[in-house]
């Protein structure tokens, strides 16, 4: 399974590098994306914040809740903090936000 789970993330990983341009340095971000996909199509979370439900309030002032913004809606961690900041707790409506920044291309 472990081998079958590697390949499916290198994959989605492509996947994800050619959708934003093939654009090399930042193959980290296109894996960690590509994880956090694999693994919720699949239905294990990652990570305590994963298991949790999408209505989970967060602090505008956590950083790895920026970051983790950023790279699953593919935005800027820029644009993510705005959005925190924005929207305040407001999960649903921060990452509808993010889906539109990124749909509208930044």
């Amino acid at each position: 399974m472990g081998d079958e789970r590697h390949e499916k993330i290198q994959q989605r990983a492509y996947q994800i590098w050619e959708r934003e341009g093939s654009v090399h340095g930042d193959h980290e971000r296109h894996w960690h994306q590509a994880e956090a996909e694999i693994d919720r199509e699949a239905g294990l979370p990652l990570t305590a914040d994963d298991a949790l439900p999408e209505t989970r309030e967060i602090a505008s002032s956590d950083l790895l809740t920026v970051e983790a913004l950023a790279m699953r809606t593919g935005i800027t961690g820029d644009q993510a903090q705005d959005l925190i900041d924005k929207f305040g707790n407001d999960r649903a409506a921060i990452e509808e936000a993010a889906r539109s920044l990124k749909a509208a291309g930044g």
